[in-house]
């Protein structure tokens, strides 16, 4: 099983939460065009001033990935599901 991958953007300020639910919508539309073999998405607020949306990729997907979308950072992806 290959590692996932969980690209993360973040955004402050006071429209971080908007400004994150809405760009996980073009994470899905990414995701419908692409076909990536995941479809884990979505957003976190911290506090009023910052949240992250984010999006889940296999590592053989996570460089091309990266290049076409830019993502600030990101981090190996524990499933919670999985155990």
């Amino acid at each position: 099983m290959s590692r996932k991958i969980k690209l993360i953007w973040d955004f402050r300020g006071p429209t971080a939460q908007k400004t994150a639910e809405h760009h996980v919508i073009h994470l899905k539309e990414f995701i419908a065009i692409e076909k990536t073999n995941h479809n884990i998405t979505g957003s976190q607020d911290f506090n009023d001033m910052y949240s992250i949306a984010f999006m889940v990729v296999d590592e053989a997907e996570m460089i091309s990935v990266r290049d076409a979308l830019k993502p600030h950072r990101g981090e190996v992806y524990i499933d919670p599901t999985e155990n």
